[in-house]
């Protein structure tokens, strides 16, 4: 697991563990993994889709994706006790997001739309932050915003850099000349998996990424082999094994997403390794 689920997971733990018998609510997934998810609903996590459905004074966890202004807001108005689990990396998105737009910037954030990562970002300045995960999208901002406003460009953390520097190529392409962050925001985590795909799909024959469907970073790991020329399959769990056809495969190589818990890894070697 990369640090930001492993820090989520420990708060939430903790947590759980000096409140015994009370429940934790969880505004959204902690982290994208059913089987978290499933286990720690079995300490007393309960996991909810909006505030409301808080009870007043309870102890609401926010997720590793990070939450919007506006989130915070209606929770602290509820009197709940909040518990912040943003993933740091995040958190650094949030802050420049609001730094760029005090100055003045219009931004461009490179992501995908409805994902709890960047609908909390695009809430700390909904007026000027700008969603571009297509071409499409980049030709609909220059013929709707002027291309001489200061812009910025920002990402999603579990992007691929493949997508990152086509949208940032587009913006350019189209006559804007947007403000980089210092450092990258898409997390080390992120793409050191994506280059270690790159690298293990010159030399296998099928690649199996292991993390949920609703995990943007596993689902990049498998499109980042389908780009390097390697088919790929993104499993949930080391059951999906049985209904996969693996024949004419000699050379299989695995790998996980950043919200897989390492025992699930491991079984997934160890029953590869009986076939």
């Amino acid at each position: 697991m990369c640090s930001g689920v492993a820090r989520a997971l420990r708060i939430a733990e903790q947590t759980l563990s000096e409140h015994p018998g009370e429940t934790l609510w969880c505004f959204h997934e902690i982290v994208h993994n059913e089987h978290v998810v499933a286990s720690l609903r079995t300490r007393g996590a309960r996991f909810v889709d909006a505030i409301a459905a808080i009870p007043p004074g309870g102890r609401v966890l926010f997720s590793a994706h990070g939450v919007s202004p506006a989130v915070r807001a209606e929770a602290k108005a509820r009197g709940l006790d909040i518990v912040d689990a943003t993933c740091p990396f995040v958190a650094k998105v949030h802050e420049e997001a609001k730094t760029f737009a005090a100055q003045g910037y219009e931004i461009a954030l490179v992501g995908h739309k409805g994902h709890d990562e960047v609908v909390g970002i695009v809430g700390e300045a909904p007026e000027h932050i700008h969603v571009t995960e297509t071409a499409e999208e980049v030709a609909a901002l220059r013929a709707a915003l002027p291309q001489d406003n200061a812009w910025a460009v920002l990402s999603q953390t579990t992007v691929s850099r493949e997508m990152f520097e086509a949208r940032l190529a587009d913006l350019q392409a189209a006559g804007f000349t947007p403000q980089l962050p210092r450092h990258r925001d898409i997390c080390y985590a992120t793409q050191e998996r994506q280059d270690a795909v790159r690298a293990l799909a010159k030399h296998v024959d099928h690649l199996l990424v292991l993390g949920s469907r609703n995990s943007s970073n596993s689902k990049r790991l498998a499109e980042v082999a389908e780009t390097a020329g390697c088919p790929a399959t993104l499993i949930a769990s080391p059951d999906e094994l049985e209904t996969l056809d693996l024949r004419g495969v000699h050379r299989l190589g695995i790998t996980s997403g950043a919200s897989t818990p390492e025992a699930l890894l491991t079984a997934l070697r160890d029953r590869l390794s009986t076939r």
